[in-house]
């Protein structure tokens, strides 16, 4: 269906507040909470980021790490990179999320979750619910066109009616699916998606 994963997506962010997507990012918060407790030499600043169950692990990484930064600047800056993976990867196992490597800085995480990062630092749900709206309203819209456009066929045209079964079906998923993710509860993190992932299904 037209947008579908983009509208899951929207939706999963507005009724979920953990930050998703973009937590295996190098300028994602998990390494953010990192980079600060290694400055700080306070690992509890990362300890909010993993399970209860996993905090000794994290504890025992996180001290491994400040001794190896005393070595010299290149074990410093290893010693980093395994702390910042190994903490966004049993992050995303406490989610039951997989872990592929961190991802680059300054990649394009699509409209929504810049939006949700910039209302909590300006304080304004405001922009972030204008743009879900905009979202919603323009699928859902094109969903009933399309059922109206197919809906006037023939009685013994049977290929024109299967196209009005179809769009008629989509349709009325798209109002089920985004219905319940706006009003019922979201847990996890939501699937990394690639760019044709965001096309129909």
């Amino acid at each position: 269906m037209k947008n579908i994963t983009l509208l899951i997506a929207f939706s999963i962010l507005a009724a979920c507040p953990r930050i998703l997507a973009h937590c295996d990012g190098l300028d994602g918060p998990v390494v953010q909470a990192a980079q600060k407790a290694i400055e700080a030499r306070n690992v509890n600043l990362v300890l909010i980021w993993v399970q209860e169950a996993d905090e000794a692990e994290i504890k025992r990484l996180f001290e491994h790490t400040l001794e190896v930064r005393k070595v010299n600047s290149q074990a410093r800056e290893l010693a980093d990179r395994f702390f910042f993976e190994s903490l966004v990867r049993i992050h995303r196992a406490g989610e039951d999320a997989g872990f592929t490597g961190l991802k680059a800085a300054g990649r394009d995480l699509g409209p929504a979750i810049p939006a949700a990062d910039k209302a909590l630092r300006d304080g304004s749900v405001k922009p972030l619910l204008a743009l879900l709206t905009q979202a919603v309203s323009k699928t859902v819209e094109e969903h009933f066109a399309a059922v109206v456009r197919q809906r006037d066929f023939h009685a013994d045209d049977i290929a024109a009616g299967r196209q009005y079964v179809k769009a008629y079906v989509e349709y009325i998923h798209a109002a089920e699916a985004l219905y319940s993710l706006a009003s019922g509860p979201v847990h996890g993190h939501a699937p990394e998606a690639s760019a044709g992932e965001h096309e129909h299904r």
